[in-house]
C-alpha cells in the first residue's frame, strides 16, 4: 500500500494533481477541493489509497486520513467503486456523509451524481454502523447557513487551505451562491472547481 506521497507538485486539474516525487512523476486523483489546495511548483504532502485493477493501478490522493478512511469505508457498499467514492467526497464532505447516513437523509445522498433513491438507501443500511459519529464543524453545529451544502463545504475547505479566513470563506461562499442554481431555482448540481473559482475571484476583489 502507497500510504501517502510527498514531492513537487508539477500539474494540476480539477480531478487530480500530478506529483514529482524524484525519479518519477505521479498523478493521484483527487477532490476538486484537494487539486485546487495545492499550487503549481509547491511541495505537498497527500494521504494516500492505492487501487488496483485488471486496467491498472491507480492513486487517489486525499487531504487527511479521514478522507481516506471515509473513501474505502463507502466502497464496501456493493455497487459503490472508486469513482463514486470520489463523488461522495466531492459533494459531501465526511461529516456530512455521516451525518445523512445517521439521519438517512435520503435527499442529501442523492444531490450526489450517480446517487439515486436505491442507491442512497443501500448506503445508509450498509454504512450506518461503519462510518462513526461526525465530528468537525458539522458536529459542532455549523452545518446551517452558508456552511450547510456539500458543495459549501468544499469550497470553505478549498478558501481556508489556502489561508483565507473562515470569516471570508463564508462571505465568499454567499456572494457565489447564486452560481449553484439552475435558473428554475432548484439546485443545478455542484460544480466545485468552478464555483471555488469564482469564489477566489470574488476574495481578489475585494
Amino acid at each position: 500500500m502507497i500510504d501517502f506521497i510527498r514531492g513537487t507538485v508539477t500539474a494540476v486539474r480539477p480531478d487530480r494533481v500530478v506529483i514529482d516525487i524524484g525519479p518519477l512523476g505521479l498523478t493521484a486523483i483527487c477532490t476538486p477541493a484537494a487539486a485546487l489546495s495545492v499550487r503549481v511548483g509547491e511541495r505537498v504532502e497527500l494521504i494516500t489509497s492505492l487501487v488496483i485493477r485488471e486496467d491498472g493501478w491507480t492513486v487517489y490522493g486525499f487531504l487527511d486520513a479521514d478522507e481516506r478512511t471515509v473513501f474505502e469505508q463507502v466502497q464496501t457498499v456493493s455497487g459503490v467503486g472508486p469513482r463514486l467514492a470520489m463523488g461522495l467526497l466531492a459533494t459531501l464532505s465526511p461529516d456530512e456523509l455521516r451525518l445523512a447516513v445517521a439521519r438517512e437523509d435520503l435527499a442529501t445522498l442523492t444531490k450526489v451524481p450517480g446517487v439515486g433513491r436505491k442507491g442512497a438507501s443501500r448506503l445508509v443500511l450498509e454504512l450506518k454502523d461503519k462510518l462513526g459519529p461526525a465530528q468537525g464543524i458539522v458536529a459542532a453545529g455549523v452545518s446551517g447557513g452558508a456552511l450547510g451544502g456539500g458543495w459549501q463545504a468544499s469550497v470553505t475547505a478549498g478558501l481556508t487551505s489556502l489561508g483565507w479566513s473562515a470569516k471570508e470563506a463564508e462571505q465568499a461562499v454567499l456572494a457565489v451562491a447564486p452560481l449553484a442554481k439552475a435558473p428554475d431555482g432548484e439546485s443545478a448540481g455542484p460544480d466545485i472547481a468552478a464555483l471555488l473559482k469564482a469564489a477566489l475571484r470574488s476574495l481578489d476583489r475585494s
